[in-house]
């Protein structure tokens, strides 16, 4: 790598300085190909900008500072501010054990070499030195077990000029790789090379090249056309531009060991910093991270993690994790993770042990200590890695020195933290079932119920849902971030084509997570979250496994009564005229308007119908609702119609009906009936025939604009046995019209009035001389609306009849 590479950045003052600071270095150090510094330095990082920010307020500088030529290679990490005169305290007072000053500067001098503070009449500089044995981050194969031999080992040399072209290619080369010197000399490396690079931040080939230094994992092109995967060691030769050389040292990947770099050094005294940091008061989820960064670093694995028993015993929850831990959320509590085993363990090859621990892990080499508190397991030290055989029992001794030494503390924060975190659950829970309660809209659930979790919990959130039919897709999406949500539903699958726990969710920056939405057995679909965080602790997971159970049990009950609604939409339609007869030289209108959202039948019901030259109107309601006032509500109209249709009078029609009705057997349930009979009048006009069966009187607007009550009401319908009904006729002369309400429309109630106060619909009704049969019943309605100011919890009904004057009947 070339002598001396600077990065440099500048951030305002501001709280977001320090995840700033943070992708800053990540991304620095990536493109460095320093990814086994990387946790360390954005500790480091994110601790002095921190104290910046919080100390001094100004702008920041932040300089990330490379020498690999030095012996060992140095990297430094210097932040600058803009206030020198206030000074750095590298110890607390002792007066101030509790004190949460002077932790980035202690961290600082647990994982640095060195670190110091320079100040000038503008600035202060705070810096910190990591020092390291080599450059190069790509893993290299683990050395081959004792009794392999290396027969086979071949180690191609091969050089190219400044232009990438091939200049030297030696016969193990060729053994390698099948393409002879005179077939390779003159070549672009680019063409034998199949280029992917390594590492989370992977550069181009070109850009490798210029490196002075890099080892790594590569595919070289075969003569026969596959690909060979190899193990590179890059150098670069120095000089003027045109006469650099790359020297390529290749061998086959099982023989990689032998051109890696020897595996950078082992952090000093991790123990020591341990003790340190619990001399120090932190929070839980704080003091976890910083042990695993601490065991990471020190073990040279490519995971860690701090494990910790759930409540139900037989799982342990990843408390904190670094490194590539592949969105791990928990492992059962059996095998090498049993409770009741005490001692540490390595296992040289987890594949072989424990196949679903491993592709859960993705790992091959695992190393542990158990946490003991007070002789109970609590929890342990894990370290993976994703080659065999990488560990051995002196990294076990290191971890149960150090889960010695954490067990009691990290046992008492965790009990503490676990009564927070319960009485925060049992918070959270309540906020989503009251937010949920009521809700009947499968969307509006989906959509509240991504927003519950995003962004307390998740950075975005996807709510999928699944029909009765088995049909799952998309519902809702939510960002934390809105403008993103439209990218977001973009890149998840609208509908998935395999089930939810087999989809392959996009990979970003956010660890994806999947959780069943389930009731009763049956899947309503899933809530899927993306989390900056690479783990999820137990207690989180358990949390949104609760959720998503009450999600479920609300879609459940979304879904019965969408269902009940969608029967009693049908039902209602049954039970009412699919048309209105015609009636000449009259003009007809009609309202109806169920109570409430649908879910239950209306008890009020309307019929007009055509019976040999005349016709005949029903207008009734029924006590209660739901089906057992549906059952009634069609033998009413039905018996209406069929009894009319036989020549039937509207009284035999009303005592046929009340006998019927009592004949049904249910007690208490009974209706109001108006019935009447329309029969055209040679001069226009009608004779009309009525009969209220308790129902509400129908009112006669006369042509002088009098309101007149045209019917007595007489007995409900099924209250008494042998009821005998009486009618009353009257003549419906051309321009007078006759309005029928059900009490929906008289009691229609604002506070302790009703509508029909002080003969309130007849005043209406009077106030409407001249309009036709629709403007009538239109302002009626209007005035039923705008009575109150809450919905109307009754049913309303009304049927208007108006006699055409004569040139409008001859029209008609």
């Amino acid at each position: 790598m070339d002598a001396t590479q600077v990065s440099s950045t500048s951030f305002d003052g501001t709280p977001h300085a320090p995840a700033a600071a943070r992708r800053f270095v990540r991304q620095v150090l990536g493109e460095w190909r320093l990814t086994h510094l990387t946790e360390d330095a954005v500790l480091l990082t994110s601790e002095l900008v921190t104290n910046a920010v919080v100390h001094a307020g100004t702008g920041i500088e932040l300089t990330c500072r490379l020498d690999a030529d030095a012996a060992p290679a140095k990297l430094e990490i210097e932040v600058d501010d803009h206030d020198p005169g206030r000074a750095i305290l590298a110890e607390r007072p002792p007066s101030e054990p509790m004190s949460t000053h002077g932790r980035g500067l202690a961290l600082a001098g647990m994982l640095a070499d060195a670190w110091g503070v320079t100040y000038t009449r503008t600035a202060k500089r705070v810096w910190v030195r990591m020092e390291f044995a080599g450059a190069s981050d790509s893993p290299a194969p683990a050395p081959p077990p004792p009794g392999a031999g290396l027969d086979r080992l071949r180690v191609a040399v091969l050089v190219a000029d400044a232009a990438g072209r091939v200049i030297a290619w030696n016969s193990d080369a060729r053994t390698l790789l099948g393409w002879t010197a005179e077939q390779a000399v003159g070549r672009r490396l680019a063409d034998l090379v199949a280029w992917r690079g390594s590492g989370p931040y992977a550069l181009p080939l070109a850009d490798t090249l210029a490196l002075g230094r890099w080892r790594g994992e590569a595919r070289m092109r075969h003569r026969d056309g596959r690909t060979v995967r190899v193990y590179v060691s890059h150098l670069r030769t120095g000089g003027r531009a045109e006469d650099r050389r790359s020297i390529w040292m290749v061998t086959g990947w099982e023989h990689g060991f032998v051109l890696a770099a020897p595996p950078a050094p082992v952090r000093r005294e991790a123990g020591r910093r341990i003790k340190d940091l619990l001399d120090r008061d932190r929070p839980l989820a704080e003091l976890l991270d910083t042990i695993a960064q601490i065991v990471h670093l020190s073990s040279g694995g490519e995971a860690t993690y701090v494990l910790l028993r759930a409540e139900s015993g037989n799982r342990l929850g990843v408390a904190a994790g670094v490194g590539d831990t592949a969105g791990v959320v928990g492992v059962p509590a059996a095998g090498v993770f049993a409770p009741d085993r005490t001692a540490p363990a390595v296992l040289e090859d987890l594949l072989a042990v424990d196949v679903e621990l491993a592709q859960q892990l993705r790992a091959r080499s695992l190393a542990c200590a158990p946490l003991v508190a007070g002789g109970e397991v609590i929890g342990h030290l894990a370290v993976t890695s994703a080659a065999p055989g990488r560990f051995d029992h002196d990294l076990t001794v290191s971890l149960r020195h150090i889960a010695d030494q954490v067990a009691v503390t990290v046992q008492r924060e965790r009990l503490a933290e676990q009564d927070r975190a319960h009485r925060g659950r049992l918070a959270f829970l309540a906020e989503a079932g009251e937010l949920l309660a009521g809700v009947h809209d499968e969307e509006v659930i989906a959509a509240l119920s991504a927003q519950l979790v995003v962004p307390k919990i998740a950075t975005w959130a996807a709510v999928y849902l699944t029909d009765l039919a088995g049909m799952t897709r998309l519902a809702h999406v939510w960002h934390s971030e809105e403008r993103h949500n439209a990218g977001l539903r973009k890149s998840l699958p609208a509908i998935p084509g395999t089930p939810l726990d087999e989809v392959a969710w996009p990979v970003g920056q956010e660890a994806v997570l999947s959780f069943p939405l389930m009731t009763q057995g049956n899947a309503h679909g899933a809530l899927v979250i993306g989390r900056q965080e690479p783990t999820l602790p137990l207690e989180l997971a358990d949390l949104l496994a609760d959720l998503c159970r009450l999600i479920a049990l609300n879609l459940h009950t979304a879904m019965l009564y969408t269902r009940q609604a969608t029967t009693s939409r049908v039902l209602q339609r049954s039970l009412l005229p699919m048309r209105v007869a015609p009636m000449p030289g009259l003009e007809s209108a009609i309202v109806y308007e169920p109570a409430g959202e649908g879910a239950d039948v209306g008890g009020d019901f309307y019929d007009l119908f055509t019976v040999a030259g005349h016709w005949c109107f029903a207008l009734g309601d029924v006590c209660g609702s739901g089906p057992e006032a549906a059952a009634v509500t069609g033998l009413a109209r039905h018996a209406v119609r069929l009894l009319a249709k036989e020549n039937y009078t509207v009284a035999d029609i009303l005592d046929r009906l009340n006998q019927r009705v009592l004949e049904e057997g249910e007690d208490g349930r009974f209706l109001s009936l108006l019935c009447g009979e329309l029969t055209p009048l040679p001069g226009g006009g009608a004779l009309c025939t009525v009969a209220s069966a308790g129902h509400v009187p129908p009112l006669l607007l006369r042509a002088d604009g009098r309101v007149e009550t045209v019917a007595t009401p007489q007995l409900l319908l099924g209250v008494e046995d042998g009821a005998r009904f009486s009618v009353e006729s009257f003549e419906l002369a051309p321009g007078e019209v006759l309005l029928c309400v059900t009490d929906g429309v008289t009691e229609r109630r604002s506070g302790l009035r009703l509508l029909d106060d002080d003969d309130g619909l007849a005043r209406l009704l009077a106030g409407c001389a001249g309009l036709s049969a629709h403007a009538v019943a239109d302002r009626v309605r209007q005035a039923v609306e705008s009575f109150a100011d809450h919905p109307s919890r009754d049913d309303v009904a009304l049927l208007v009849l108006r006699a055409l004057p004569a040139r409008q009947a001859g029209k008609a």
